[in-house]
Parts: C-alpha cells; structure tokens; sequence
C-alpha cells in the first residue's frame, strides 16, 4: 500500500493510504493510527457510514487519544469502490459512498461493489502484512458502518473479538434505506438480505459464544431513529436469543460525529478490555 500522506497524533502515527485492490478491482484508500512503540497491537477497523470516505472519522472522531493510551491500532476504510467505470446512482444512499458493506451479485454493481469480502479479507491482510499487528480484533461502525460492523462480526467471528456500534442500520430488511440497498446489490430474495440483517443474525444464535456483550449508542435525538435504526429491533433479537446486548440511549444526541465523538472513548476502551484480555 502506498503511504499518501503521514500525521503526527497523540504520540503515534496517523497514515493515509491507497492501494489497487484486487477484490473490487478498483483503487481503495484507506487511514491507519499505529500508537507509539513497537507493538504488536490489536487493530480496530472502524466502518463508515452512507456517504462517508475514510476521512470522516479520521479527521471527526477524536478517537486517536484513546487508542494511544490503550495500544490499539485503528483501520478506517472508504465506504465504496470509486472511479470511472464505477456504477453509481444520484441518490445518496446507492452507489458510490454507499457500499453497504455486502458483495453484490445484481447488475451494474456486482463487478466492483464487494465490500464485504474487502473488509473481511483483503483489508485485513493488506493492513496486517504492513503495520504491527498482532492478529486481534476488534470492529465499530456508525449508521450503514455500524450495520456493517455488526454483520461482519456475526458472520465471521473467526475473525474479530470484539464488536460496538453507533446508531446502526439494525435491520435493513425492515428500513427503507435497507431494502432500497439489498433490492438494488442482492435481488429480490429477500432470504438472501436475511444473511445481511444484524438483529436477524443475533435472533438466530450468531453471537452466542462468541461476543461476551455488544455495544451499541443511539442518540434520542436523531432524525433517522424510528424509520431507519429501530435498535428496539436489536434488543428484541437479544432477548429472544439469550444474548447480552447494551443499548445506550443518550438524550439529546444526533447522527453527526459530534455524537461519536462524545462517546468514542468509551467504545475504544470496550474493544481494548476484549482485544487484550
């Protein structure tokens, strides 16, 4: 991967980077905090959400005080592929910017939109074989990145040990932002979307043995609450499934990163307690 640009930060190091990606046949770019010493370190890889590149958190989240202080390195990813030849839509919840963290089989999106087979293998390896890591993880999101975060983690806990959220898509199969998304990258099957909806996969067992707790923070100020996040939804598959979920309502709070921001410490301390237990 190729070093774009270094920032000094709390002590360590913050890089941007871009590289060819094989997966989406695409560039991709991508950030990368390393905290002071030699490590290894246990990585947090941070999905963004619908219109978001990797410059959003990296430059909004204030996350990189606490990952200094507790030894954690902290991935951020783009959101999409990017670039001519690229499928995109006018709307700002399709195409570019809006991956939705799944491999597309529908046209025009399958041949670059697989961005869940980038995040869960070539970004994991690519970072791993460059940067001092020592094989553990954790992953977080916000808004389509916390429905990412979240799938990602039930479906391949082999590889992370740790999992939060910030005001997640809970289940996009019942939110238009969802089946709009699932309609245009998966098709119609809606038992195909099934494998995509966190609060489904958390009803069904996925997190039992492997997630002692998940966290999750939703503002009660924001505005896609009720038809777009339902983490009622998420609290009613734990409950069903025997599994332990923490919902944080925090009164007054948005969608915006000054609401990430706020609480990121917390959510970084949650993944380092597991990464390094």
């Amino acid at each position: 991967m190729e070093v774009v640009k270094t920032h000094a930060v709390h002590g360590g190091t913050l890089r941007y980077l871009k590289h060819d990606s094989q997966t989406t046949g695409t560039p991709m770019t991508l950030s990368v905090f390393v905290p002071a010493g030699t490590g290894p370190f246990p990585v947090l890889y941070w999905l963004s959400g619908l219109t978001c590149t990797e410059d959003n958190f990296t430059t909004k989240a204030g996350a990189y005080q606490a990952a200094a202080a507790h030894g954690v390195i902290i991935v951020a990813p783009d959101t999409s592929p990017r670039g001519e030849g690229v499928a995109d839509d006018e709307a700002y919840d399709l195409g570019q910017g809006a991956g939705f963290y799944v491999d597309a089989t529908q046209s025009p999106w399958a041949p670059h939109f697989k961005m869940e087979s980038y995040v869960t293998g070539e970004l994991i390896e690519k970072v791993e074989a460059q940067f001092p890591a020592n094989g553990v993880r954790g992953v977080s999101g916000h808004s389509m990145g916390g429905h990412g975060a979240l799938t990602l983690a039930l479906k391949y806990p082999h590889l992370f040990t740790s999992v939060s959220a910030f005001a997640p898509i809970s289940s996009p199969t019942r939110c238009p932002w969802g089946e709009k998304a699932f309609t245009a990258y998966l098709g119609d099957d809606r038992a195909e979307w099934a494998r995509h909806d966190a609060a489904l996969l958390i009803e069904a067992g996925a997190a039992k043995g492997h997630y002692d707790d998940i966290l999750v923070d939703q503002g009660d100020a924001d505005s896609f609450l009720e038809n777009q996040l339902k983490p009622e939804l998420l609290l009613a598959a734990a409950d069903k499934a025997g599994q332990k979920i923490t919902v944080r309502m925090q009164p007054a709070y948005d969608h915006s990163y000054f609401f990430m921001a706020s609480f990121m410490a917390d959510h970084v301390a949650f993944h380092a307690a597991r990464l390094k237990a």
